[in-house]
């Protein structure tokens, strides 16, 4: 029997097989988490010093090499610089191991890594759960992926790159060619649904923001917003988009207000929504059906 034979027999292969990818993915998420607006810093500071007319190495954000990408230079301690040998970069694994710090100078390795880890693998293993073996579940892992390293960059820089947005929305429509699928996955949907899921995932926010912005006088969100629930629309279709911006401005209400109430933060101090679209995306793709399915059958007669 082989491994596909095997893992399409088994959902309990499967599921484990998902779960040990997910923690592989989730160690190189950690990579595009930290590196990509890193080399797009560095991009848009290149563009800059062509634009003025100053030398391109003065615009190197410091500590940063020449050659710096998602495949070199070789993961290091931050603060020894020491490289992470492959035995200490097993995924979860050797953080546990480690007990949390660099093998060599014992400097505190930031918990943030395991997590993404643990998130992904985790998240990965539930959608193998819900979709099954196939190809479906493989698009839905992609989608997946693609929000956890959305969410966290702008978590922590309130930036949704281009980089990762446009190519998610360029594989929604290229998937829901192959839709919808004979089997009742949720994935992919088709096309139709897909192309208007885009444009009104688009257009939904956008005017959100230009209303905002004339009654306010100030930008309520970013433009990768309205790219990011473009390509979620054409994952998810249009008719997901409703419950999604529902969910998303739900859970931003709560945790807004939640900060401003725990942590005295300002009302003005901005919140990334990019965060909340991308979870908002991942249950609707799970349960999403099943939500509209129950909102439904209580408009109708018993």
């Amino acid at each position: 029997m082989s491994v596909i034979e095997l893992l399409a027999a088994s959902p309990a292969m499967f599921i484990g097989t998902s779960l040990v990818l997910g923690l592989v993915v989730g160690s190189f998420l950690n990579v595009v988490i930290y590196r990509l607006p890193v080399m797009l810093d560095f991009q848009w500071r290149q563009q800059c010093a062509e634009l003025t007319g100053e030398a391109a190495a003065a615009t190197l954000p410091a500590g940063i090499p020449e050659r710096f990408n998602l495949i070199v230079p070789r993961s290091a301690c931050p603060a020894c610089r020491a490289p992470i040998t492959a035995l200490h970069n097993i995924p979860l694994i050797s953080w546990l191991a480690l007990r949390g710090r660099c093998a060599r100078c014992a400097a505190p390795i930031s918990l943030r890594y395991p997590l993404v880890e643990a998130l992904t693998g985790v998240l990965s293993a539930l959608v193998a759960w819900k979709f099954g073996f196939g190809w479906p579940a493989l698009a839905a892992m992609v989608l997946t992926w693609f929000s956890i390293a959305l969410a966290f960059i702008d978590i922590d820089h309130q930036l949704l790159p281009d980089s990762l947005t446009l190519p998610l929305l360029w594989l929604g429509l290229f998937v829901s060619l192959f839709g919808p699928h004979p089997g009742g996955a949720p994935l992919p949907v088709d096309l139709r649904s897909s192309l208007i899921g885009a444009m009104a995932g688009y257009v939904s926010l956008w005017s959100v923001y230009h209303l905002f912005r004339s009654l306010t006088g100030k930008e309520g969100m970013g433009y990768g917003d309205f790219k990011l629930a473009a390509a979620l629309g054409a994952w998810l279709g249009w008719q997901m988009l409703l419950p999604l911006i529902l969910i998303a401005a739900a859970a931003g209400a709560v945790v807004g207000i939640a900060l401003i109430t725990l942590k005295r933060q300002h009302r003005t101090t901005p919140i990334p929504f990019g965060p909340f679209l991308a979870a908002a995306g991942w249950l609707v793709l799970m349960f999403g059906q099943r939500m509209i399915a129950r909102y439904l059958a209580l408009f109708m007669a018993p």
